[in-house]
C-alpha cells in the first residue's frame, strides 16, 4: 500500500473485534515508526502509553464515556506530552549531529522554550498530532484501522496512567481489526472553501 493509498482508505473506525490481539512485533514495527514522527528542535516530547492491562482498560473506557473501541480494539495508545522534555539533558537530541550544529542547536532549544509554558504546551500537542497520524497511516499499511479520539476525561485518565506533573494526555488512538464497516464520508468541503492562497 502506498501513503496516499492509506490515506484515502484511513477512516475512524469505532468497533473492533475484541478477540483479536497484535503481535510484539507488530506493536514493535508500529511504535518504530511513530518513533520517526517529527518533532520540533528534535525534542521528541510525545510519549507513548499502551494500556494493556484489562482491568485498566476498562477504568480508561469508564473515563472515555464508555466508548466500546477503548476495551475493544487490540491496542490501546495514549498519547502524551511530555511539556519538559526540552529541558531534560537537550544534549541528547543532537548527539549524532556535527559539533558545530550540535553547538548551535542545544542553547537554542533553552532558549526557545524556557518560561513559556503555552509553546511548551502548544508544541506538545503539535508533535502528538502528528505521532497520531503517522501511528494510523502506519497501522492501515499492516492491515489495520484506528480511531483517533478525544473524547475522553483528561484529567482522570492522566491519574489513571500515573502521569508526571510535567506529562498531560493529548488523544488516544485505537488500534484493531475493524469489524464495521464505515459510514460514508459525511461531506468533504470543496477545496476552494479550505485552500486560502496567500491571504484571506
Amino acid at each position: 500500500m502506498n501513503v496516499s493509498q492509506a490515506i484515502e482508505t484511513r477512516r475512524s473506525i469505532k468497533a473492533f473485534d475484541p478477540e483479536h490481539t497484535m503481535s510484539e512485533a507488530e506493536i514493535e514495527q508500529l511504535m518504530s515508526l511513530a518513533l520517526l514522527s517529527p518533532t520540533a528542535f528534535n525534542i521528541q516530547n510525545w510519549r507513548f502509553v499502551l494500556v494493556q492491562s484489562p482491568e485498566l482498560r476498562k477504568q480508561v473506557r469508564a473515563a472515555s464515556w464508555d466508548q466500546a473501541q477503548v476495551t475493544d480494539a487490540s491496542l490501546l495508545v495514549v498519547l502524551v506530552a511530555d511539556l519538559q522534555s526540552w529541558s531534560k539533558q537537550p544534549e541528547r537530541y543532537w548527539a549524532n549531529a556535527p559539533e558545530a550544529v550540535r553547538n548551535y542547536l542545544v542553547p537554542a532549544i533553552g532558549q526557545y522554550y524556557a518560561g513559556k509554558e503555552q509553546v511548551q504546551r502548544d508544541e506538545g500537542m503539535r508533535s502528538c498530532g502528528m505521532a497520531a497520524m503517522t501511528l494510523m497511516l502506519a497501522a492501515k499499511e499492516m492491515g489495520y484501522d484506528s480511531c483517533p479520539m478525544d473524547g475522553f476525561d483528561f484529567d482522570a485518565v492522566a491519574k489513571l496512567l500515573k502521569l508526571p506533573a510535567d506529562h498531560v494526555p493529548a488523544m488516544f488512538v485505537a488500534i484493531g481489526k475493524g469489524i464495521k464497516e464505515p459510514w460514508p464520508r459525511g461531506g468533504q468541503l470543496p477545496l476552494s472553501e479550505v485552500v486560502i492562497r496567500d491571504t484571506f
